[in-house]
């Protein structure tokens, strides 16, 4: 059997994929030559390196477990090793002479008192029970899961689906995927049986033919009207699409992927940004560059608009800029953040706007000062995304924070604190979304789980578990559908009327 240098790297490429860390996975990329491979992405399963480690390090435990004679040693009273440990000659010679000591002293035992040998053997398999129970799913009341009947798995995509987006007018739901495409799935009630899909198919020029791009859709926003789709791509391409898949425009400006991207209120300008360290505003109408924005020193991670003309957009460089259209520089500049920020958004009066950060802390800015307003600090890794509370005129304005620790937090902004901590999660969170009343905030995983939590009480009111982990949830816009897109290729839409 033999290893190549370019099969380890694209397994590497794929895992930082999987595991959210795009910007490495860009960078890992470029050095490594993935492009430059023959290996075919579609064939290969999610989670395919981790599951070759696993399988590697039960191959050292067994191998720990044979005596030179052929004979077994009983490992169950041992913990399992470590990855690091597998890799080191010591401590596998010193676990193979404590288990060949422990079978010695087992096997007088034995000799001495079978019967205590027994209760012994029975306290170990509880103990072992125990500790598999522990590591399982974390049990989710009846009475709060969702019926595999009130859910609709739709599977089409042959790699993960990074994002999804339900349009803001009717049961449309696009989705975005590593295998090059998106997708327009129709929910409407007027479809009958499985609901039919548009693939839209992500190509590059090349040798004066289209041929797929071979690289992910990043990013989707559906326009006001519901009538447009933008996407986004690692192949530097921004895209517009009809409702009914047929591509209107190809936008590209950018010199390397395209991160985010985000329509404004109006309709005529689209805003993307890049790992090219540069922000575009697009004319939607013509598909032209109206102005670039190159004031960051690092990959622009996120983009939002604060007005039809003004928006804000945070780097890896630890900075927010606030820039305006036809203004040549940045109309103000927030600085504090200690590591990289992976995103920012605007409060829905476009007044404040928050930042999160691998730095683990959010802060909320604000036009009218130079420094920030509030600095919160709770969640113990880093903050993956931020998604504000819409207008009610009956409630508080409400931030709410996912992050790499498993939990999402509520803030109450006004008085700068936590009001719920949202603990059911056992893996990195990835995504929240508020209902569009503002009474619920559903949040999605890589544990698998979508939860669907009351704002007001922070309780669990809705539990479904998938296939794969959870990359991005959201709710159509009556506010009685959730749609989540998995690792797995699968997007799900849970149906929450009763």
């Amino acid at each position: 059997m033999s290893i190549s240098s370019d099969e380890v790297n694209f397994l590497v490429y794929r895992y930082l994929q999987e595991s959210g860390f795009t910007h490495s996975a860009f960078t890992f990329g470029i050095e490594s030559h993935i492009s430059q491979s023959n290996i075919n992405g579609a064939l290969v399963p999610p989670a395919a390196l981790i599951s070759i480690i696993q399988k590697g390090l039960q191959f050292v435990e067994a191998e720990i477990s044979v005596n030179e004679d052929g004979s077994v040693i009983d490992t169950r009273s041992l913990d399992s090793l470590s990855l690091i440990d597998a890799v080191m000659p010591d401590i596998i010679a010193n676990r193979k002479a404590e288990l060949s000591k422990q079978a010695a002293s087992n096997s007088q035992n034995v000799i001495k008192d079978e019967h205590n040998v027994q209760v012994k053997v029975e306290e170990t398999t509880n103990n072992s029970v125990q500790q598999t129970n522990h590591n399982e799913p974390m049990e989710v009341d009846s009475g709060v899961e969702i019926p595999a009947s009130k859910a609709t798995v739709l599977r089409g995509h042959e790699l993960e689906v990074f994002s999804c987006a339900w349009n803001p007018c009717q049961d449309l739901l696009a989705s975005g995927s590593g295998d090059s495409t998106a997708r327009i799935w129709n929910l409407n009630e007027t479809a009958s049986g499985t609901p039919q899909h548009m693939i839209l198919r992500h190509c590059i020029r090349d040798g004066g033919q289209e041929v797929p791009s071979n690289k992910d859709v990043t990013s989707l926003d559906w326009n006001c009207d519901g009538n447009k789709l933008a996407t986004g791509s690692y192949d530097g391409h921004a895209r517009i699409w009809s409702t009914e898949g047929h591509l209107i425009s190809t936008l590209g400006q950018h010199k390397g992927p395209i991160f985010a991207l985000k329509w404004n209120k109006k309709g005529n300008y689209i805003l993307s940004a890049g790992v090219d360290k540069t922000t575009i505003i697009w004319d939607a109408q013509t598909g032209e560059c109206k102005q670039q924005f190159p004031f960051h020193t690092a990959p622009a991670l996120d983009v939002d608009w604060q007005n039809n003309t003004s928006f804000a957009s945070c780097s890896t460089d630890q900075c927010i800029h606030v820039c305006k259209l036809g203004v040549e520089k940045p109309v103000k500049t927030f600085q504090g953040h200690t590591n990289e920020v992976n995103a920012i958004k605007w409060d829905p009066q476009g007044q404040m706007l928050a930042s999160c950060s691998d730095d683990m802390t959010l802060k909320i800015w604000s036009m009218k000062h130079d420094t920030w307003v509030h600095d919160l600090k709770a969640h113990l890794k880093e903050i993956y995304t931020i998604k504000w509370s819409p207008s009610n005129p009956n409630t508080s304005l409400m931030l709410a924070s996912a992050s790499f620790d498993s939990t999402v937090r509520l803030w109450e902004v006004e008085r700068g604190i936590c009001i719920h901590t949202l603990t059911r999660h056992q893996e990195p969170v990835y995504s929240v979304a508020f209902s569009p009343d503002g009474k619920y905030l559903a949040s999605g995983s890589f544990d698998k789980c979508v939860h669907i939590w009351s704002t007001q009480t922070g309780s669990l009111v809705h539990s479904y578990r998938g296939t794969g982990g959870i990359f991005e949830v959201c709710w159509n816009h009556r506010g009685d559908k959730v749609g989540a897109s998995a690792s797995d290729g699968s997007v799900c839409v849970l149906d929450l009327r009763k």
